[in-house]
Parts: C-alpha cells; sequence; structure tokens
C-alpha cells in the first residue's frame, strides 16, 4: 500500500495508544512518527519535516500544552491536534489558546480521528493565507519618537516644558531606551532648534582626553597639542550639547562641568583665561548616579546642579501597548531602505514581539526588525524572528538524557507492553529480531 506524503508525528506517553494511532494513520496511508515523551518529539521535529502534530496532553515531566506552545513558534505551519482523557471546558479553552486547531477525547473512533485530521489540515491551510494586522493610517509622534501610553505621554509632557529654555536636563533610563531621542526631541522641538546640537558619548572618549575633547586646549598644552583648537563646548555655542554617559567622566572633568554649569565659562587645556559660553547641557545615564556619590566616583554637587530638570524613559516592558507603533515604523524605515517598498507582519508573530520582554529595550526591538526586513521574502512571519523570542520549553537540568539512554527507555517499555515477547516487540518497533537483540546487548 503507498503512503501519502504527509508524514504524522503522534506524542504519547501510553504505548497502547501510540500503537492505535499508528493503525489507524497507516490505514489512513499516512506516514508516521512516534515519540513518548516531548523530549523525543522535539529530537523528531528537529530532524524530519513534520505535517501535523497529534499529541497528549497528560505527560509526566513536560506536558503536551508545552509541546503545543513550543510547535506554535518554532513551527507555526505545523497543524496540531489533541487527544485527551480528561476533557473540561477550561482544559479545551487552554489547549485551543495554545495553537491546537481541536482536541479529540479519548476514547476516540476511527472516524472521529480522520474528522479531526481532516479539519487540522483544513485549518492549516487557511492560517497559511490569513490575512496580516492591518497598517494604522496614523500613530502618536513627537519629534522621531513614536506612542501612545500614558509612560510615553509623562517624557512628552516633560519635553515640551524645557523646550523652549535652556534648563539643565538629565535624562535618565535603561540603555537602547531612546534617552538621545529625548534629547534631540527637546532640542528641535522648541525655539533654539537652529542652532548646534552636538552629541558627545563619554565613555566612548579616553579618559585622559576628555578634558581636551570637551573644553579645548591651547597649543603646547600637551605632546601632540601643535595648534589652538575648540572643544565640545565651543562647538555647541547657543545651542545643546548632549553628554551622554555621564556617570564615565572623570572626576577632574566633573570639576571643570561643575564650574561650566555654574559661571557659565570653561577654560581650555593650557589656558588661564576663562571663555563664556552659551549653551544648554543635557546629560544622560544609565547608572545610579546616587549610588555612584556614596563610592566617591561621582560629585553630589554635580548631580543637583543637572538635576534641575529630570526625564525617566520608562524602559519598553512598561509601555508594551507603544510596540505597534514602534514596529510599524522600524517596518517602513527598513521596508523602504531595503526592500523599496513597505512590509507587514502576521499577526502570530505580532504577538510574539509583544510578549518578549525587550531587556535591550527599543534598540533591541529596532535591531531585530531591521534584520528580520533584510532576511524576509515579504510578509514576515512567526518563522523570519530569532528563535530566541519563541517560547521555550525549559527542562530541568537533571532531566535531560542522551538519545542512546531514551532509545534503551522506549524498547524497555516496549518489551513489559508485550510481557517480553520480543518477536512481537520487534514488530512494534519495526526492527527484527536481530537488530533488536544487539540493542538489548
Amino acid at each position: 500500500m503507498a503512503l501519502r506524503k504527509e508524514n504524522i508525528l503522534i506524542v504519547d506517553d501510553d504505548i497502547d495508544i501510540l500503537e492505535l494511532l499508528q493503525r489507524h494513520l497507516q490505514s489512513m496511508e499516512y506516514h508516521t512518527f512516534k515519540a513518548i515523551s516531548v523530549k523525543e518529539a522535539l529530537f523528531i521535529l528537529k530532524d524530519t519535516f513534520i505535517d501535523l502534530l497529534i499529541t497528549d496532553i497528560q505527560m509526566p515531566e513536560v506536558d503536551g500544552l508545552q509541546l503545543l506552545k513550543f510547535t506554535n513558534e518554532h513551527y507555526p505551519e505545523i497543524p496540531k491536534l489533541v487527544v485527551t482523557g480528561y476533557p473540561s471546558v477550561d482544559g479545551a479553552l487552554e489547549v485551543i489558546q495554545s495553537g491546537a486547531t481541536d482536541y479529540l477525547s479519548k476514547p476516540f473512533t476511527k472516524d472521529e480521528l480522520r474528522q479531526g485530521i481532516e479539519k487540522a489540515f483544513a485549518q492549516g491551510a487557511r492560517r497559511k493565507k490569513q490575512k496580516p494586522i492591518s497598517q494604522r493610517s496614523h500613530c502618536n509622534t513627537y519629534a522621531d519618537m513614536v506612542g501612545e501610553s500614558e509612560a510615553f505621554g509623562a517624557v512628552v509632557n516633560i519635553i515640551d516644558r524645557v523646550k523652549d529654555n535652556k534648563a539643565t536636563v538629565i535624562v535618565k533610563g535603561e540603555s537602547g531606551t531612546g534617552k538621545e531621542l529625548v534629547a534631540r526631541a527637546i532640542h528641535y522641538s522648541g525655539k533654539f532648534s537652529r542652532a548646534p546640537f552636538i552629541a558627545v558619548n563619554c565613555g566612548a572618549i579616553p579618559e585622559n582626553l576628555q578634558e581636551a575633547e570637551l573644553f579645548g586646549y591651547k597649543k603646547g598644552a600637551f605632546t601632540g597639542a601643535n595648534e589652538n583648537r575648540n572643544g565640545f563646548f565651543q562647538a555647541a555655542e547657543g545651542g545643546t550639547l548632549f553628554l551622554d554617559e555621564i556617570g564615565t567622566a572623570s572626576l577632574a572633568v566633573q570639576t571643570k562641568l561643575l564650574r561650566a554649569l555654574q559661571e557659565k565659562e570653561i577654560t581650555k587645556v593650557g589656558s588661564q583665561k576663562a571663555e563664556k559660553v552659551d549653551i544648554r547641557i543635557i546629560a544622560a545615564t544609565n547608572a545610579d548616579l546616587l549610588e555612584d556619590i556614596k563610592k566617591k566616583t561621582f560629585r553630589e554637587d554635580l548631580y543637583y546642579r543637572l538635576t534641575v530638570v529630570e526625564i525617566n524613559v520608562p524602559p519598553l516592558r512598561e509601555r508594551k501597548s507603544d510596540i505597534p507603533l514602534l514596529v510599524e515604523k522600524f517596518l517602513r524605515k527598513y521596508g523602504v531602505e531595503y526592500k523599496d517598498r513597505l512590509l507587514r507582519i502576521s499577526p502570530e508573530a505580532f504577538k510574539v514581539l509583544q510578549r518578549y520582554n525587550w531587556p535591550g529595550n527599543i534598540r533591541e526591538l529596532e535591531n531585530i526588525i531591521q534584520r528580520t526586513v533584510i532576511m524576509s521574502d515579504g510578509l514576515i512571519e512567526v518563522n523570519d524572528l530569532p528563535d530566541f523570542l519563541k517560547f521555550e520549553i525549559d527542562f530541568p537540568e537533571e532531566d535531560f538524557l542522551p538519545l542512546r539512554e531514551m532509545e534503551k527507555e522506549y524498547v524497555r517499555r516496549v518489551l513489559i507492553h508485550t510481557q517480553g515477547n520480543k518477536t512481537k516487540a520487534a514488530e512494534m518497533l519495526q526492527i527484527d529480531r536481530k537488530t533488536l537483540r544487539d540493542k538489548l546487548s
């Protein structure tokens, strides 16, 4: 009898059910793969093209729901059917929410199984044709920032209050939250937008060069100073100087920054003459400056000079309602740049993005969208996303078994089932008696 091309993986810790399912499926001309645990199923999924997953829910160690969730995100194209001996309304709802097309209650007939398989294949075909999430006709923007969350609104409200004056501002937030975007929004949204905006990453300047780079130097001030040179303070005259990673500034530089804020003047390295400066300073940090003050690595008086106005930029995990707007922004940006068209994202892929907690914040989200756009051929699906975003099954470390040990356990259970009848066991394992003897030895 010729088998169909469809491969069906059946997962159940009950060998009787596995054998029953295999017989039914083979009579329907399907090719089957069997697994007695979720671990074994993962090995098969990784190395075999599977067209349909049929799994039990109640299994030891790791249950079928976790297998459904894992398959739904790592192999979203595979339709899934559940067989269970513990049907309930809540259980059925959880099964469907985990990605299964339907579930069968044990015991079930061959016809019920056939109908469930046909329904699963039909629904899988429909999902492939499912339309992506609709594009929004508008978004809430401020300068180059987008968002609609309450946290985003709170940041915008402060920006509006400080954009037209030169009060010193400190922007706090985790790495990747968009602190420089906040600084640029303050500058370019206000009445000083035509003046320079100079961004300086203090952490990227070697400590011995920080003073010279920020304040400038006179010819002969140090080896290699062959001419007079202005620093970033002079370059930002009339506008905004953005000092990122301010916590990395040396104590010597902190002392000169304090004088610049107090007296509105700076002194070049190697000069005795103070020069007036008219600039607004916006500092940013992802460090705990109060802790640095306790460690005496940051000046307390400078800290309070910098925090005339404080803006706390929330991490992305605390403003997840902004993710749709951010994803759309980056899809538009990189779709046009790399594909000369706007790209869209499927609802399933979008749900994965919304669930993730984004330790790298907006920068991490942008990088992933950029990479996904480059690698995608059109509509962005779950398969296009990095694996670490998708659902993972968390096995206890001691539960991992070598493949050989898993095979040994399976053979042992089959022999128990056949009450030691090696001929029958070899038939069930689909191997000859000699191969079985070799495995037993």
